[in-house]
């Protein structure tokens, strides 16, 4: 079968699977991740704005949420609210670059420095394309002027805590603990989402979007400082990296 595979496409395939090289492995994993998660954000923003099935879902799942708030999952769903804004989600991502600056780990400040101000700005353009408003109830837990779609707050946790787990996840060999991590990730990401929705200032769709938008950031910008940085190093130039070699890059 391989053997009627042309060798100029062998050799291109050979290539774009290889754990080396400056478009290697890296980059065709990365542009996989960003197509899929850019596929997802797509299918949704087209349900919201045609009005499909899920829209339906996204009001009777805010009515269900409001309608079961107690005062004191409301004071906790709040903190982690407040805490994933854009002020929290700022002093996280700049303690996050001030940790990788003190490590010398120039390639994931380089990451750093790019996602998290750039998914916020992302963001922000998102909201003024789609202008969707926000659920409405008579007496809202919290009110905000902004528009819903997609979820800020969940974008920002979406490439924070994503940013976090992949490069804890460098860090850990055993399969048991780079599963831990992303499991850890993902239920902030997911405990971020739920309390937009439980508040009331988001549906359903804003944060399973914004989820898909963070992860298709995030991906853009691990694959293009990492292609950055394989390039630098082929033409003989110094690592980014904490440790002096190509192995601390997510190829």
């Amino acid at each position: 079968m391989l053997n009627t595979v042309p060798p100029r496409l062998a050799r291109f395939l050979a290539a774009r699977l290889s754990p080396e090289g400056e478009l290697g492995l890296h980059l065709t994993v990365g542009l996989a991740l960003l197509l899929a998660a850019a596929w997802i954000f797509g299918a949704i923003a087209e349900d919201v704005v045609t009005g499909a099935t899920i829209t339906l879902v996204d009001v009777r799942l805010a009515h269900w949420f409001h309608d079961r708030a107690t005062p004191g999952f409301t004071r906790a769903m709040l903190f982690v609210t407040h805490w994933n804004g854009l002020v929290g989600s700022s002093i996280m991502g700049a303690l996050l670059a001030l940790w990788f600056w003190r490590r010398r780990a120039h390639y994931w400040l380089v990451v750093c420095v790019i996602a998290v101000p750039g998914g916020m700005l992302l963001n922000v353009a998102l909201k003024h394309v789609f202008r969707r408003v926000r659920p409405a109830f008579d007496d809202p837990l919290l009110s905000l002027l902004t528009y819903s779609f997609p979820s800020g707050h969940t974008a920002a946790a979406t490439v924070f805590y994503g940013l976090l787990a992949c490069y804890l996840g460098r860090r850990v060999h055993a399969w048991r603990a780079r599963a831990l991590v992303v499991l850890g990730a993902a239920a902030m990401v997911t405990l971020v989402a739920l309390s937009r929705m439980y508040l009331g200032v988001h549906y359903l769709s804003d944060v399973l979007a914004a989820a898909a938008e963070g992860a298709a950031w995030l991906a853009i910008c691990i694959t293009a400082v990492s292609t950055l940085h394989r390039r630098r190093l082929a033409r003989g130039g110094r690592s980014w990296s904490e440790r002096g070699h190509a192995a601390e890059d997510l190829g």
